[in-house]
């Protein structure tokens, strides 16, 4: 019930009263604003609030704010801003405790595995904290190390999350609308992935494939011997974070031929293998002692469909080359419509977006940015894009942010549309499998047209050819009905039996309750009882009906 009353005050604290009367909570913010007005401002001290509040939280707010600052479609940008910039770093939790754990986890002492174990964290955060160690051997390693007792609360209040989600989901609009309880779903695919280390490890070894022909680019290498759930030895890489780049530092660096080599491994993982990093902040990429870029912290990773693969290369590309209809047609086709979904609305908007966006140089584009801004231009005319695209913009953002420190006259678009053209190009000319593919279908249709026409022509013949359309759902528009004639023959019923009652009531007689005619006074109650369960059945019956909606 606590955690009930926090979240409550949260969303009081940051919402309107509209939905506190639908559902007891307020979960709806505030809409755009231009960002050089009073009301921008205050949105954006109130967004820096929400951050700080979800810290008090706990990891699970935490880790949920991140999610919500790819999210442009359901926020305004005032508060996109306050959650990208939320941290989870945190006070370290003692050595001692980090010291049974890893005993634990392992088996063994802590001295038999390490020469030297570093009492003092590098850094902590929400779900664990990370030591400098050297293995016997001399080989140096970081060893992360999971907070006690996270598990069990991020269960607890995830548990709370998703009772209130189906809550808001089935009372109010909006919640029906953007899916709270998909949004929700996500976010705790993402979060138990983080909290299983082996799975950090597999990503860790999944993106070193990735980029193992980038020169330019390295990926900690795990140790899968000394790898837990909740226990994660890697490969130490030696650097500095890009943001702590002096600008003499930068003069010494090949800071164009980095930033090309890092978007360009992106893409690969967003458009080829369908697997990224999804959180590349600055924080995350380090610049090593001999001039190359470390890709650290793989906890949280995004995946790509590959029909969604297509489609984002034909995004990118028509971004690129700024065509506001084939962009507003492929975001489209991307997303889903709800109820309230403006086509035309949205057609113009993107065109406005992609218009406006034209006047800047390639050099001053931001390919993040017109990702996320086209996620928000969907929420507005009603369109739920997939989630997958709010990752991607979000990605593409940090690394335009991690592209401009290393070299202040990258062209993020231009890498992007490149990228795409080569991967687009790629895709025209066909592999061996699909040609294998196309021939075995090729060969069953083929050896099965004959016998296919013969039973349509024998059918057509006879007389017995047939031609099904399911416009509606028939077997569910005969229940409607079949309710419906039930419910207006209990009120006909019920309607019979009170007219009988009051003439009844008028008969004298002996037998009374209550002052009325024992037999009037029955037929009353008969009906009132009858006409309460009508009322409950048609209460229970719509809301269901609109649940199954």
């Amino acid at each position: 019930m606590g955690r009930y009353k926090d979240i409550a005050r949260l969303l009081l604290k940051y919402g309107r009263s509209d939905l506190v009367r639908q559902v007891g909570l307020d979960a709806a913010l505030a809409d755009d604003l231009d960002a050089d007005s009073p009301e921008f401002a205050e949105a954006r001290v109130k967004g820096d609030e929400l951050a700080a509040d979800l810290e008090r939280l706990g990891p699970t707010f935490i880790k949920l704010g991140q999610l919500l600052s790819t999210r442009a479609d359901l926020l305004p940008q005032p508060y996109l801003d306050g959650l990208a910039r939320l941290q989870d770093d945190l006070e370290p939790f003692p050595f001692e405790v980090a010291r049974g754990i890893i005993e634990d986890e392992l088996g063994v002492r802590l001295s038999r595995i390490y020469d030297d174990f570093d009492e003092t964290p590098l850094a902590a955060a929400s779900l664990g904290q990370v030591h400098a160690a050297v293995l016997r051997g001399g080989r140096p390693v970081v060893v992360k190390v999971q907070r006690p007792g996270v598990r069990r609360q991020v269960f607890d209040d995830l548990e709370v999350l998703e009772t209130l989600a189906e809550r808001v989901e089935a009372h109010t609009d909006q919640g029906r609308v953007f899916a709270v309880t998909d949004l929700l779903g996500q976010f705790r695919r993402s979060l138990l992935d983080e909290l299983d280390y082996r799975k950090e490890a597999n990503n860790l070894v999944r993106l070193a494939r990735i980029v193992e022909g980038r020169d330019r680019l390295v990926v900690p290498a795990p140790y899968d011997d000394f790898t837990t759930g909740r226990v994660l030895t890697m490969e130490r890489i030696h650097g500095r974070k890009v943001t702590e780049l002096s600008p003499l530092a930068r003069l010494e660096i090949e800071g164009g031929a980095l930033a090309r080599d890092l978007f360009e491994a992106y893409l690969d993982q967003i458009l080829v293998e369908g697997f990224f990093h999804a959180d590349p902040h600055p924080g995350n990429v380090l610049l090593t002692d001999d001039g190359r870029l470390g890709l650290i912290d793989l906890g949280m990773v995004a995946r790509v469909t590959p029909e969604m693969r297509e489609r984002l290369i034909r995004l990118l590309l028509a971004v690129g080359e700024r065509r506001g209809e084939e962009v507003a047609r492929i975001a489209a086709s991307m997303s889903t419509p709800t109820t309230d979904c403006d086509q035309r609305r949205f057609t113009a908007d993107v065109a406005e977006l992609v218009e406006r966006d034209a006047v800047a140089t390639v050099g001053q584009l931001d390919a993040g940015r017109l990702v996320l801004d086209l996620t928000r231009v969907c929420g507005a005319a009603g369109l739920r894009p997939p989630p997958e695209l709010s990752m991607v913009g979000k990605a593409l953002l940090n690394l335009d942010m991690v592209a401009r420190i290393l070299d202040p006259d990258v062209a993020p678009i231009q890498i992007v549309q490149d990228r795409a053209v080569e991967l687009a190009r790629g895709g025209i000319t066909p592999s061996l499998s699909g040609i294998l593919n196309a021939a075995m279908e090729a060969r069953d249709f083929a050896e099965q047209l004959p016998g296919r026409v013969n039973r349509a022509m024998d059918a057509l013949s006879s007389g017995r050819f047939e031609l099904r359309v399911d416009a509606f759902d028939e077997t569910e528009f005969l229940r409607g009905l079949h309710r419906m004639a039930n419910r207006v023959a209990t009120g006909l019923v019920l309607a019979a039996l009170i007219v009988g009652a009051a003439l009844l009531s008028n008969v004298r007689t002996t037998a009374r309750i209550a002052g009325y005619p024992a037999v009037a006074f029955a037929f009353f109650m008969v009906a009132a009882i009858g006409g309460l369960y009508l009322v409950v059945s048609i209460m229970v019956g719509d809301r269901r009906l609109r649940r199954r909606r």
